[in-house]
């Protein structure tokens, strides 16, 4: 079989860029894969990744939508189907949208694409293979009433697929992000989001993969004066699934909401990582992670408030709570604070632990079976996350939690 290296070499040559995608590439080849002696990836089963497992996807291998999917679309107002990282022809348009697909190299922050990942290997391995930038432009002044879809399918055996949003001035829209598919794949999306003065993004990123593939996901915010980013991100798929999630808050006034929540079971390991970058002053950031690990699954979250000289009255707070539902389950904590600044209001908490028991006998002595309260408990453990979602969304979301909760095997104490 062809190894991974020479499939993708043999894409960049075919590809129009193949002198941009190469920089990518040799600096990918000359870096490697990360190992566990790196600290930010000390947690990662880097023994389960061996590339020559996968190819390089040439083409889309579309099929008909997952039931789930089409609940999604039938919900949302424009729908955009990325398959295996290519981005195809929906059909349809939105007044004050417009969808398009790019071989520009420039970030969203204004420098080169390169310049700003050059030190993650697995966004310069995007970085040179991506079909295409799918960017979606929100003009100035438009309000989107109805959320814009896009469906990141992965069929074959790799994805590289590369997102940017663009929300112009004064504007307001809704934006969800779904993955599915993967079966023993590789899915790498990378996506960054500008939002401009005084508009706003919600963003809903719902991760479905198959139990064999792996995720390794990034995403940028970019924040001008008095813009608002409120960001879910839902992973409850993937072998090993990581996502980090980033946010510069470079004009005054800016402020990002960010939730991210897992559900591990089996021997999943759940990685999320977070950065909240505070260069404007009164900037805002509350972060809050909120998930679960059963039988041996295992979670990690690390996050980053970083406040730079000059950011005087931010306020940014920092929370993870870990729900242990198993003797073997493990999860680790991280939160970090750089503070440059006097001026300001920073905070963070965590906590890992399993199912209260006082809760718990509090439901049994009222005649709920022992099954149930902790069914009951856990789902009012997630429902935190599920209220921040528009509601449409969120009951689907909490529909296919609860059909995940049931097949789990629940051990307390």
């Amino acid at each position: 079989m062809t190894s991974f290296a020479d499939a993708a070499s043999s894409y960049i040559a075919d590809q129009s860029d193949t002198a941009t995608r190469q920089v990518s590439w040799a600096a990918f080849c000359e870096m490697g894969l990360p190992t566990t002696t790196d600290e930010v990836w000390r947690y990662a089963p880097l023994n389960d990744l061996d590339l020559d497992q996968y190819n390089v996807s040439t083409r889309p291998l579309s099929v008909t939508d997952s039931e789930f999917a089409s609940q999604l679309c039938a919900r949302a107002g424009l729908v955009i189907r990325v398959i295996d990282g290519h981005c195809l022809d929906s059909g349809q348009s939105l007044a004050g949208v417009s969808v398009s697909t790019s071989n520009e190299t420039e970030s969203l922050g204004g420098d080169s694409f390169f310049a700003r990942y050059e030190v993650d290997t697995f966004a310069l391995l995007n970085g040179a293979l991506t079909p295409a930038t799918t960017v979606i432009t929100v003009d100035p002044g438009v309000v989107i009433e109805r959320p814009i879809l896009v469906l990141q399918i992965t069929n074959g055996k790799s994805s590289f697929a590369r997102t940017q949003i663009d929300v112009g001035r004064g504007s307001s829209v809704t934006v969800v992000e779904y993955f599915e598919g993967g079966h023993d794949a590789l899915v790498v999306p990378l996506s960054e989001y500008r939002v401009a003065d005084n508009a706003q993004l919600q963003l809903i990123t719902y991760q479905r993969l198959a139990a064999t593939a792996w995720h390794v996901a990034r995403t940028t915010g970019f924040l001008q004066r008095d813009a608002r980013l409120r960001q879910a991100v839902i992973g409850l798929g993937g072998h090993y699934n990581r996502s980090r999630n980033d946010a510069e808050f470079l004009g005054t006034g800016a402020e990002n909401e960010l939730r991210t929540t897992f559900l591990g079971s089996s021997d999943q390991v759940h990685d999320f990582r977070t950065h909240q970058f505070h260069v404007a002053a009164r900037t805002q950031s509350t972060l809050l992670s909120k998930g679960a690990v059963a039988d041996s699954s295992r979670s990690v979250y690390t996050g980053l408030i970083e406040i730079e000289k000059g950011a005087k009255r931010t306020n940014a707070r920092q929370t993870n709570h870990n729900l242990l539902l198993s003797p073997l389950a493990h999860a680790d904590s991280v939160p970090n604070l750089e503070i440059r600044e006097n001026d300001v209001m920073c905070a963070h908490a965590s906590s890992v632990g399993p199912l209260d028991e006082m809760q718990r006998w509090y439901l049994e002595s009222r005649g709920v079976r022992r099954e149930d309260a902790e069914r009951l408990m856990i789902q009012g453990f997630f429902n935190e996350m599920l209220t921040a979602l528009p509601s449409d969304f969120a009951e689907l979301v909490e529909a296919d939690i609860t059909t995940v909760l049931a097949s789990l095997n629940v051990v307390a104490p």
